[in-house]
């Protein structure tokens, strides 16, 4: 998992990461293009992601793709949209984390997901921005909790949160 603030380099670096797992990689894509500015992010992405990828676009069904995907190296990105797809669409976002938590614990091969951390700032002045807050600092949480290894990445640089010799601290 790697966990950044916007343009902290963490997609490039999850980028890398399934480049150094294996040559069958599967990108999962959760954006939507609803607008120029999106439209290039995501060609920004293509672009770099190059040769070697196939491409599963999933904004909402994030679950059943990485069930019926079936590759040795998988990479999510993102968490964050996919959480306001869910948002948007007036879905059960506790359920829809736990059912991906329980989904990924069952794949076999590598899973790599990019998700912004988007509790380090200011309390947000509405509710709506405030449920999403929550609901992406749970999605963090519980998924790190599933993942063998965590990253924060900031200025393009990795900080290891988590390795899979990493146990956590008895409470």
């Amino acid at each position: 998992m790697a966990l950044g603030g916007a343009r902290s380099g963490k997609s490039r670096f999850a980028e890398e990461l399934a480049e150094r797992s294996g040559p069958l990689r599967t990108y999962i894509a959760t954006a939507e293009a609803f607008d120029g500015e999106m439209t290039s992010r995501i060609d920004q992405h293509r672009a770099r992601r190059g040769e070697g990828w196939q491409t599963i676009e999933a904004p909402v069904a994030l679950t059943a793709a990485l069930a019926a995907c079936g590759s040795p190296v998988v990479l999510i990105d993102c968490l964050t949209l996919w959480i306001s797809n869910l948002m948007f669409r007036d879905r059960d976002v506790a359920v829809e984390i736990d059912l991906l938590c329980a989904a990924l614990e069952k794949v076999s091969g590598h899973v790599i997901l990019v998700s912004n951390e988007v509790g380090m700032g200011i309390v947000p002045e509405n509710a709506l921005s405030r449920r999403f807050r929550d609901m992406q600092g749970l999605a963090n949480q519980k998924v790190a909790a599933v993942a063998d290894a965590v990253y924060f990445v900031a200025a393009g640089l990795p900080l290891t949160l988590k390795t899979p010799a990493t146990e956590a601290p008895a409470r």
